[in-house]
């Protein structure tokens, strides 16, 4: 999972990320950072530059919302093996 792979995979919410979303008090640009954030790794396959993985766990990710992380972290999961391949965006962490 180290190396880097070149294919987009699906990116998706889980249900509680998908409530979120939904959530009247959620900040307009911490949505947009979200999405901003899902169209990257579903772009890159979930191998984002700047995104960070437990050694043990390679597909399990985190990634810095907005510049330098001021807005919080996204964690996610790369799924290469499932059926269907996605990548599950699993937490946001709001600052």
């Amino acid at each position: 999972m180290s190396e880097p792979y070149d294919e987009g995979l699906p990116c998706v919410l889980s249900e509680n990320v998908a409530q979120l979303m939904l959530a009247p008090s959620l900040p307009p640009e911490v949505f947009g950072a979200i999405v901003a954030a899902m169209v990257t790794i579903g772009e890159t396959g979930g191998m984002v530059a700047g995104s960070t993985a437990a050694p043990r766990r390679p597909q399990q990710r985190r990634l810095a919302l907005g510049v330098e992380g001021e807005l919080g972290i996204a964690e996610y999961v790369i799924g290469r093996d499932e059926d269907p391949p996605q990548i599950v965006i699993t937490h946001v962490l709001v600052y």
